[in-house]
């Protein structure tokens, strides 16, 4: 009967993260020239900046919800297919606004880029 070795196989990050670790004094972050340099620090302070609007209304959902609940109780007796409306509105509003909140804010950089 033969006996196949066994090999594991592992991500070529994992492999470049471990001889990294081993090689610590070796391995350094690429340098950019000037040009290039100072076109991703103009890029990362618009980014940084249009980043801001959507960073705003992602933290007016997530604490605006328990804000709204404060003010309107009366939400928890209004139900929709047996469900309270304000458990529906933690459960299900959150994730599709903050899906499109991030598909917004992707398209923004990449016009950002396209654009410089």
């Amino acid at each position: 009967m033969s006996r196949t070795k066994r090999v594991a196989v592992t991500s070529p990050q994992t492999r470049l993260a471990r001889s990294r670790r081993l090689e610590r004094g070796r391995w350094r972050m690429p340098r950019l020239r000037a040009p290039e340099a100072e076109r991703a620090a103009v890029l990362y302070r618009i980014q940084r900046r249009r980043g801001i609007p959507a960073l705003v209304a992602m933290f007016v959902l997530v604490l605006g919800l328990p804000v709204l609940f404060s003010l309107a109780p009366s939400l928890d007796s209004v139900r929709l297919w047996g469900i309270p409306l304000s458990w529906l509105l933690i459960a299900v509003l959150p994730y599709p606004v903050l899906a499109g909140l991030s598909w917004w804010q992707l398209r923004r950089a990449e016009k950002t880029e396209d654009d410089r």
